[in-house]
C-alpha cells in the first residue's frame, strides 16, 4: 500500500508511521510542523512540511500513488479552541475538507479519520458506547465531529470510504507534556525530575487511558475492516487519577506525593467507552493494560 499519512511527526502519527514502515508500506507524512517534531519522522518516509489546507496536499497524494490516508492532523487544545474557535475550525474542518476533496481528486480508496471522545461531552451513561448522543462541551469536539458527517457524505457521492476511529485517553512514547499533553506524560515528565504531580479535585475521578500502540494497532486495522463505520478504541476501563499516580510512584520505586488543588471547572468526573464494536468490526482488541503501558513509556523517556 501506497500510505499518507497527515500530521504524521506528532505523537500518534508517528507511532502509526513507523509500524506502517515496518510493515513494508510505502509512507508519505504530510505535517506543517506546529505541534509534531521533525526527529519524530521515520527516515524511510517520504516527508512534506505542509498544511493539511494547502493546495499542494492534492498533488502529494498524487505524485505519491497514495491509495490510503490515515488523518490525524489537527488542532488538538481545547483551551485554544475556546479562546479561537475560527482557528479551530479552519484547521480541524476546513483543513479536513481540503484533504478529502484531494483524496477525491486523486482517487484515494479510503480514509482513516482520528475522531475523539470530546465529541459525547458530559455521559448520560457509562459506559460510552457509539449510540451515545453527541454533545461536544468545547469547539475542539465540535471540530472533531463535523469531519464524520462530511466523511459520510463523501463515501455517499464519490465512493470515497472511511472508518472513524474515536479515541480515549491516548498515552505513551512522543507525547509532549509541554503542549496539550495528557495527565499521563505530565504526570510522567513530573516525577521522573523528582516533582509533585497536581492533581485537581480529590483525584477519585476515573479515565479510560490507552496506550498508543493499541491505538496504531488499531489503525492498522481500519485500514481493511470497518468501512463506513464509526468505533470507539478504548481499554473499556476506569482508572483513577489517584490510581494512576500510584502506579507510577511503584514504577519508579519512589513515594512522590500529589499536590491537590481545586477542582476544574468543567472537568467531566468519570468517563469510560464501550470497545465492543471495534472488537467485532475491525477485529482488534488492547493488548496493554496501564501499568505495563506506563512501565514503556517510562522506558522511553529514562
Amino acid at each position: 500500500m501506497n500510505i499518507l499519512v497527515t500530521g504524521g511527526a506528532g505523537f500518534i502519527g508517528s507511532n502509526i508511521v513507523d509500524k506502517l514502515i515496518d510493515k513494508g508500506h510505502n509512507t508519505t507524512v504530510v505535517d506543517n510542523l506546529s505541534t509534531g517534531c521533525r526527529k519524530n519522522v521515520n527516515k524511510k518516509a517520504n516527508f512534506y512540511k505542509i498544511d493539511i489546507n494547502s493546495s499542494k496536499v492534492e498533488k502529494i497524494i498524487k505524485q505519491d500513488n497514495i491509495n490510503y490516508v490515515i488523518h490525524h492532523a489537527a488542532q488538538i487544545d481545547v483551551q485554544k479552541s475556546l479562546n479561537d474557535p475560527i482557528f479551530d475550525a479552519q484547521n480541524n474542518i476546513i483543513g479536513t475538507l481540503n484533504l478529502l476533496k484531494s483524496c477525491v481528486q486523486a482517487g484515494v480508496n479510503k480514509v482513516v479519520y482520528a475522531s475523539s471522545a470530546a465529541l459525547y461531552g458530559l455521559p448520560d451513561y457509562l459506559p460510552l458506547d457509539e449510540e451515545h448522543p453527541v454533545k461536544a462541551m468545547s469547539p475542539y469536539g465540535i471540530s472533531k465531529h463535523t469531519p464524520e458527517h462530511y466523511l459520510k457524505m463523501f463515501k455517499e457521492i464519490y465512493d470515497l470510504d472511511y472508518t472513524i476511529l474515536r479515541y480515549s485517553n491516548v498515552y505513551g512514547p512522543r507525547q509532549d507534556p509541554m503542549g496539550e499533553g495528557g495527565v499521563v506524560s505530565i504526570f510522567v515528565d513530573r516525577m521522573l525530575n523528582g516533582q509533585a504531580p497536581i492533581i485537581y479535585g480529590d483525584g477519585e475521578q476515573t479515565r479510560d487511558f490507552i496506550y498508543v500502540r493499541d491505538i496504531v494497532s488499531a489503525n492498522i486495522a481500519a485500514l481493511s475492516n470497518g468501512n463506513g463505520e464509526f468505533v470507539n478504541i478504548s481499554c473499556n476501563t476506569r482508572n483513577s487519577v489517584n490510581e494512576l499516580h500510584k502506579i507510577i510512584n511503584n514504577i519508579l520505586s519512589s513515594n512522590i506525593k500529589p499536590i491537590y488543588e481545586d477542582e476544574r471547572e468543567g472537568d467531566i468526573k468519570h468517563s469510560v467507552m464501550d470497545n465492543s464494536k471495534a472488537k467485532k468490526i475491525l477485529n482488534w482488541q488492547p493488548k496493554y493494560d496501564l501499568k505495563t503501558g506506563l512501565i514503556k513509556t517510562i522506558q522511553y523517556y529514562t
